[in-house]
């Protein structure tokens, strides 16, 4: 009963999350071309207005998962459905610039309190230190996001335009998001039940607080502002870089489209394989993929494009699930939205400023712009291996007993 209890949750979860990564995360690359020219605004401003919904949601982030700390994420997910309807409906009705940012501020609010970093807290709320695998069951379900999003944004765009588009988001928002999020558990009791057992008898793979909390901290912001920077990067870059690494137009959309796959593979990989290590193994392991992909393709050039998509995408998809099992497993369950808000900060920035900063090394360096995110990537597995090292056991009781 316990277990179908969880899957009914991961499985709402997920799906709720779905529906927010395609209604925010994924609505500009199919629906800015029409939103422009409509609104009077060249397109590269509709994606300012997006990299401002980064920005702001950066800042929301930790006040989102202390909230979440406090009442559990039943109510600040439902509040984040009714922001991302809000936000989507001002959009639809946006006549001109202002109008178009103050809409995407408002998704920001949503973005910064109702993706994977505030799911994540959900669940460790709910289950402890015990929810490795249920965090990993909602990135595999929410890994379909794209695959769902855009085909469903440009269906509605066709048959009534892009506000038409924004209106149907913002419904699924309120008739789909708002009973899934309703569905999950009510707070029994905080999450920090987990901290009174017995730390002695919990696995190592699964308690790794460490001695210098500070300098973990500092290490994972830095991981994590990497890894979003350079998965935001390909996302935007892709096509036009395996085109300059020699591929025609038709192969770089081609294999493109391997890199979502690639994602959930490298997730069934550590619900399976890599579950047995802990975290930070895994996250080391991936950390390498991006590195390696991009050394092969900049030496062997357009026959490695296929294998550097799914490098990328293999390591990209684990690495979204060490974002949230490594907090867990470095710091414990107490304080954690709070933490991941902090930690997820600098990610977000950099997030917003990926797609113009790498597309201008692109622009200068053409495929020689992946020495940049190659480099990023050996720094993010060195950042991960100077993790300071797990506290002693007697260390470990004194800063996860229930007295603190």
């Amino acid at each position: 009963m316990h277990n179908s209890h969880r899957a009914r949750t991961v499985a709402a979860l997920g799906t709720a999350q779905t529906l927010a990564w395609a209604s925010s995360y994924y609505l500009p690359a199919m629906l800015a071309p029409k939103m422009a020219p409509d609104l009077g605004v060249s397109i590269p401003t509709t994606f300012m207005a997006f990299s401002l919904a980064l920005v702001v949601s950066a800042f929301i982030g930790p006040v989102a998962g202390n909230a979440i700390d406090r009442w559990g994420g039943r109510p600040v997910l439902l509040a984040t459905n009714l922001t991302f309807a809000v936000g989507l409906t001002g959009l639809a009705i946006a006549d001109g610039p202002w109008g178009l940012f103050a809409a995407w501020a408002v998704i920001g609010v949503g973005m910064g309190s109702g993706l994977y970093e505030a799911a994540f807290a959900a669940l460790v709320h709910l289950y402890g230190r015990d929810a490795r695998g249920a965090i990993t069951g909602i990135t595999l379900i929410a890994g379909f996001a794209s695959t769902v999003g855009w085909p469903l944004s440009t269906l509605m765009e066709v048959q009534f335009g892009w506000r038409g588009a924004c209106l149907g988001w913002a419904a699924m928002h309120l008739f789909i998001g708002l009973p899934l999020n309703w569905s999950v558990p009510r707070m029994v009791q905080p999450s920090m039940r987990a901290e009174s057992q017995d730390v002695e008898s919990t696995p190592p793979a699964t308690l790794e607080l460490v001695d210098r909390p500070r300098l973990a901290a500092g290490l994972l912001a830095l991981v994590f502002a990497i890894t979003w920077f350079s998965s935001t990067a390909m996302a935007a870059h892709l096509p036009q870089l395996l085109q300059d690494s020699g591929a025609s137009l038709a192969v770089a959309v081609g294999i493109g489209a391997l890199v979502g796959p690639a994602q959930v593979v490298g997730r069934i990989l550590e619900f399976s394989f890599l579950r047995r290590l802990s975290p930070l193994s895994s996250a080391r392991i991936a950390a390498l993929a991006h590195p390696i992909g991009a050394a092969i393709l900049l030496v062997a050039g357009a026959p490695a494009v296929a294998l550097f998509a799914v490098l990328h995408g293999a390591g990209n998809g684990v690495l979204t699930i060490a974002k949230g099992t490594l907090p867990l497993a470095l710091f414990g369950p107490r304080g954690y939205g709070a933490r991941q808000g902090l930690l997820m900060v600098p990610a977000r920035i950099c997030q917003a400023l990926a797609p113009a900063l790498f597309g201008f090394c692109l622009a200068r360096w053409g495929v020689g712009a992946l020495w940049l995110t190659a480099a990023l990537g050996v720094l993010a597995f060195g950042a991960l291996m100077m993790m300071p090292r797990a506290a002693t056991p007697q260390a470990r009781v004194s800063v996860s007993g229930p007295g603190q």
